[in-house]
């Protein structure tokens, strides 16, 4: 698998799948999902309200991953994984290792051959990118995955700077 680290905005990569930093609820607040939300059109958000009726009437469990399409974006699917609040897990680092292999687990579902993730958690969520991206980073490496190709989109230099010390440095 070859993993790259690019930044700039996920919502314009052309990747088979966009990974969403999802909350359980799957609404598409602010954040990737609010830029998701506003680039995809209201398919995306659709969609998520039909799989929380359907199948998550209690949310998306923390670590657990679903898909849609992507609506008016570039990819073909959007992969929704529910990142871990950091201070409100007693071990955050396996339930965002957990989102990431979910995430690769729903990719190979759909056939999808790329996939652009973005630091999930490390928002509004808490997670020290430093620490966060060593955990994402060596999670993607160790999924039994067939995804051959898989960037970690990151909006800002802190935060490229940090996935590319844990691609170099794992």
């Amino acid at each position: 698998m070859r993993i790259e680290i690019v930044q700039g905005d996920i919502t314009e990569v052309e990747a088979d799948a966009i990974v969403n930093a999802a909350n359980s609820s799957l609404v598409l607040g602010s954040g990737v999902a609010g830029a998701i939300r506003r680039k995809a059109g209201p398919e995306v958000q659709k969609e998520c309200h039909r799989l929380r009726r359907e199948r998550f009437p209690d949310g998306v469990p923390v670590g657990g991953a679903v898909a849609t399409t992507a609506g008016d974006l570039p990819a073909r699917w959007v992969i929704h994984a529910v990142g871990p609040v950091y201070a409100a897990e007693t071990d955050p680092a396996s339930l965002l290792a957990a989102c990431h292999h979910n995430s690769l687990a729903i990719a190979d579902e759909l056939g999808a051959a790329s996939v652009a993730f973005p630091a999930i958690s490390t928002g509004v969520y808490g997670y020290p990118l430093e620490e966060a991206a060593p955990v994402a980073v060596r999670a993607v490496r160790e999924a039994d995955t067939k995804v051959a190709d898989v960037s970690f989109v990151l909006f800002d230099d802190a935060a490229a700077a940090a996935f590319r010390r844990a691609v170099e440095g794992d």
